[in-house]
């Protein structure tokens, strides 16, 4: 620290030789430097409880034995998700507990270990997969069950279908949360989040072992528009309706392009919906 500050105020001591270029010694001081910031903001976690930043969320003496450190904000245990289980933090993450959340979003990925672009690509193509899978239950029915000769034609406008949604998707979001929250330079960081609160949508394979009416579709789909919204408002630290907002702005813009391709997939989801609902009050 004492080196940097000499050779920058070298002009002012007279003992001290002159530097021969001292704007070189003074960028390559503010590169180092912000070199070295970049590298401690890399390896910062979140507390789950406040979100303030802490360097270390646990210390460990030997195999099987650690320490978690508390928060330096709220003097609680940073992260005390690391020695749950898997299934109590997946069971948090259904209950929408904004501690899990930073636990998922902040501190269960590590920068350091996973390529965090490689990551994002295979959350999207999986993310995609079951969209698509979601569009063709839709279309399923006791005709459509079967393999035909128009099997292969259904499956291209599926995919134009869930392709050209979710582009819609993507630069709706991203004008709505520029709009409402100011978020334009943490895009994939965002879109990260959003990917990985769409986990609702793995419950929709459950339709492969078992009948569901279709209304369950539209119940996921609402589950996971509340998730998203969850995800955003833990990483921007933004008002919960604003979130909310941005989140219901772009799914309206995909549902609207969805039905360009898919005309009728509202009336099947409402449709449903109200028939499983009518049967619920039935039998209450």
């Amino acid at each position: 620290m004492i080196r940097p500050i000499k050779v920058l105020n070298s002009s002012l001591d007279p003992d001290a030789d002159p530097d021969p270029d001292p704007d070189s010694n003074c960028s390559l001081f503010l590169f180092r430097t912000s070199e070295r910031e970049r590298a401690m903001a890399a390896s910062e976690h979140r507390c789950v409880g406040c979100g303030f930043r802490v360097k270390s969320l646990f210390i460990q003496y030997s195999p099987g034995n650690i320490r978690l450190m508390k928060c330096g904000n709220c003097k609680e245990v940073a992260d005390e998700y690391i020695e749950c289980e898997r299934m109590i933090i997946f069971i948090d993450l259904i209950l929408h507990r904004p501690k899990v959340y930073r636990h998922v979003l902040y501190n269960a990925i590590n920068p350091e270990t996973v390529n965090i672009q490689h990551l994002l690509w295979k959350l999207v193509f999986v993310y995609l997969l079951l969209d698509s899978y979601r569009s063709l239950l839709l279309r399923r029915t006791d005709e459509e069950s079967s393999f035909s000769h128009s099997s292969v034609l259904i499956s291209i406008k599926v995919l134009i279908g869930v392709l050209s949604a979710n582009a819609a998707f993507i630069f709706s979001f991203a004008i709505a949360a520029k709009g409402l929250l100011n978020e334009v330079s943490r895009g994939r960081e965002i879109m990260l989040g959003i990917c990985i609160s769409s986990y609702f949508k793995i419950f929709l394979l459950a339709m492969l072992v078992w009948e569901f009416p279709m209304s369950v579709i539209f119940i996921v789909d609402i589950l996971v528009l509340t998730s998203n919204s969850m995800a955003l408002k833990v990483m921007t630290e933004s008002t919960m309706t604003r979130c909310i907002a941005v989140c219901l702005i772009a799914h309206l813009v995909r549902f609207s392009v969805g039905q360009i391709f898919e005309p009728t997939i509202f009336l099947t989801q409402f449709g449903s919906l109200m028939q499983y609902l009518s049967y619920l009050f039935r039998t209450v």
